[in-house]
This record gives C-alpha cells, structure tokens and sequence, in this order.
C-alpha cells in the first residue's frame, strides 16, 4: 500500500503534495488547479480551487495500480469535509487505528475530526474513482456571518470539533450537479464563479441530505438499491439524450428489469417527476433547442420530438417558457427587436 500524506491548509499545497506522489503535469488557471497523471502507479485527473469563505474543493478521476492511504493532515484547525462518491466506493478512517467506514456510488459522506486527528482515506487498487472533496475550513477572524461560520456552528457543538462521520442515502441529484460542474466549459472570471455557484449549490445540497436523513431517524427512507439507483440514471441519461423515442413504463420496466413501481419511485425521487413527465419535460427543452437552433418550423419540431398534438405542444411549452413557440421563435429573430 503506498501512503500519501496531504495538508490541507492551502489548495496550492494540496496540489504541489499530489504531484510528488503521483507525478504527472500540474497547471493552473485563475484559480484552479489541474494536475494529469499517466504512469505506472496512477492514471487519470485532480482539479481543485479555492473560493471564497474559506471554501475549497479537489475533485479525483483516478485509477491506481496498487491500494492508496491518503493521510489528510489537520495542523491548525479542523476542516469538515464534505465527500461525494459519483464512481466507485472509498473508505475512511479516523488515524491509523481507526475504524474503516466506506461510502458508495451516490452516497454523501461528511466528516471531521479533533485537531491534530488524520483523516484517512482508502482507494482500491485498478477500480476507477470519481469522487468530489468539499473543504470548509473553520478558521475564522471576525467573520461571525461568514457561510464557513454556519457550517461551522451546524457540526461542532459547543463550537468544539470532534470525530464526526455520516454517511447519506443515495442521492442522484447530486451526481447531476457534480456533473453540470465538470460540463463548464466557459473560461477565465466566467469559469470561476460559475464553478463556485455550483459548489455552493453541491454544498447545500449535502447538508440538505444530512438534515432529511436525520429528521426521518433512518437510513432506510430511500429504499432504491445501489443498483436500481444506476439502472435509473441510465434511463434518465437515455431519455434525455434521445427524448423524442417512443418510450414507455412497459419498455423501461423491460430495459432495466425494475417493475414500474420502482421506476415511478426512483424517477419523483431524483427528478421529482413521474417517468411521463420527465419525458415531456425534455421533450420540450430539445424542442426549446430546436426552435434556437434550426430552421424547422413549429409542426417539424412538434413531430421531430414525438408529439402527436401540436395543440398540447403549444400548451407545455407556454406553462414552461410563459409565450407560444410561435412568439418564442418570432422573438429570437433580430429583425423582431425592430419591429
């Protein structure tokens, strides 16, 4: 096993530590942090940044030849640690001696420790991992209203750390949002606070599970396997991707092997929608792109994405988007401005 020790007090650090472990090439662009890595001992991506409110994070796409210990050092203060495992499975462990805890695909883990306390984590040797850090450091200076203050103030009491460690149910709205995170395209100022409005929003997200599981006093209120929580993800992504099929409960139900009260479950779970409309729903976002996009007419795009009814079409659409396509269309044509 070959152990890497981290300091967490500065992204920079953080970063300068893992390209001595793994090699590879680190760059850095207003902000953030790359480091890529392909050699004999690990192969894939770290990205991370530090924003604002003592709020950092370092996001692992990674593949290692032999079993890792990642030793996350706390020097000054204790940092509470916000983890999202979106492929794989990782453990963690209080010190050396402690006891090992693991947490899923789609499972949330959020964790601190005395100062002075390592937090270790494990990774299995040739299993691909992706999972999201969120640090929210607890040094504060005359910053009582300081977001890290509330975090802060949510999971020490008495303002006085200690090992804490929870596990969430599995939860794929997450896994959505860390993966709007990673599609940001844009560059520069525009990357940057774009990254930081989805991290804030990944953030209360998790704290929002912590605060459900614990108001429900059961793990158990989401009742999806591991499996049927992917199996839904893959219909989710299929749908979304070609929204206009001609899909069904009975074809789905057939696809995944899950009966259709468990699709109906786990698609008002993630989406909070019924499997029709979570259909609909994107049927009507390809159809909003088409009208932006293409030079086909209202009764084209109504056939291209499986409508039958332009009727109903018009009346979706205008519950969602508060005009007609016809006046959508009319009022993305330049000319219209002068009209």
């Amino acid at each position: 096993m070959k152990i890497v020790t981290i300091n967490t007090e500065k992204i920079q650090n953080i970063f300068e530590e893992l390209n001595t472990n793994f090699g590879g090439k680190v760059t850095f662009d207003l902000n953030e942090y790359t480091l890529e890595t392909n050699n004999s001992f690990a192969k894939g991506f770290i990205t991370g940044a530090s924003f604002n409110d003592n709020i950092s994070y370092v996001q692992f796409d990674m593949t290692f030849s032999v079993d890792v210990r990642m030793d996350i050092t706390n020097v000054k203060a204790s940092p509470i640690f916000f983890a999202y495992c979106s492929k794989g499975n990782l453990s963690h462990s209080f010190g050396a001696t402690g006891q090992e805890r693991t947490f899923k695909t789609f499972q949330t883990a959020i964790v601190t420790s005395k100062t002075k306390q390592d937090n270790m984590l494990f990774f299995e040797k040739d299993q691909k991992t992706k999972f999201t850090l969120i640090i929210v450091g607890t040094q504060t200076e005359n910053q009582m209203h300081s977001l890290n203050q509330q975090v802060k103030e949510t999971f020490f009491e008495n303002n006085v750390a200690q090992d804490f460690f929870y596990v969430g149910s599995y939860n794929l709205k997450i896994a959505e949002k860390i993966e709007q995170l990673n599609a940001v395209t844009q560059t520069g100022i525009v990357r940057n606070l774009l990254k930081e409005g989805i991290l804030r929003i990944i953030l209360a997200m998790e704290i929002q599970q912590h605060t459900d599981d614990v108001s429900t006093l059961s793990k158990d209120a989401n009742c999806l396997t591991l499996r049927e929580m992917e199996e839904i993800k893959e219909l989710s992504e299929a749908i979304k991707a070609n929204p206009e099929e001609a899909f069904t409960i009975k074809s789905l139900s057939k696809k995944s092997g899950l009966s259709p009260n468990k699709l109906q479950e786990g698609f008002k779970m993630i989406h909070n929608r019924t499997v029709n409309d979570y259909i609909t729903h994107m049927r009507v976002l390809k159809a909003e792109i088409l009208i932006r996009t293409s030079d086909l007419n209202i009764s084209e795009i109504v056939y291209c994405i499986g409508f039958t009814s332009r009727s109903y079409f018009s009346k979706i659409f205008k519950e969602k988007f508060n005009c007609s396509p016809k006046e959508y269309k009319f009022n993305l044509n330049p000319l219209a401005i002068t009209a």
